[in-house]
C-alpha cells in the first residue's frame, strides 16, 4: 500500500517549523488567545515577535498584535512597518494574501 501524504490546502509549500525563525509565530484557525501566550512566551526570551498570517487568517493575526500590545504588555509596540505581500500558490495559481507584523515590548520613540 503506498503511503500518503498529507498536502497543506490549495497545494501550498509546505514550510518546516524547525527552518523557520524562533520569533516567528505563524497564525492560522487556532484561537487568538493561542497565538497571543505563544507571542508572550516569545517575548519574554527575545523582547520582540513577528506575527505572520496568510489569507483568511490575517485578521485573526492583527487581533493577535492588539491582545499582545493592549493588554498583555501595555507598553508593547506594533512596529511602524507592516509587511503586506501576495503569494501565488496552487495549481492553478490563486494569489493569497499575507501579512507580517513585528511586536516589541519595548517602547518606540516618535
Amino acid at each position: 500500500m503506498p503511503s500518503e501524504v498529507n498536502t497543506v490546502a490549495e497545494n501550498a509549500p509546505i514550510t518546516e517549523r524547525s527552518t523557520m525563525p524562533r520569533d516567528v509565530i505563524l497564525v492560522g484557525k487556532k484561537p487568538i488567545m493561542s497565538y497571543a501566550m505563544a507571542a508572550l512566551m516569545q517575548m519574554t526570551e527575545s523582547g520582540i515577535v513577528t506575527i505572520k498570517a496568510r489569507g483568511r487568517a490575517i485578521s485573526r493575526a492583527v487581533d493577535v498584535a492588539e491582545v499582545v500590545s493592549n493588554k498583555f504588555l501595555k507598553g508593547a509596540t506594533v512596529s511602524k512597518t507592516v509587511k503586506i505581500d501576495t503569494e501565488r500558490i496552487g495549481e492553478p495559481p490563486k494569489n493569497v494574501s499575507t501579512i507580517e507584523i513585528k511586536v516589541s515590548g519595548k517602547t518606540e520613540k516618535n
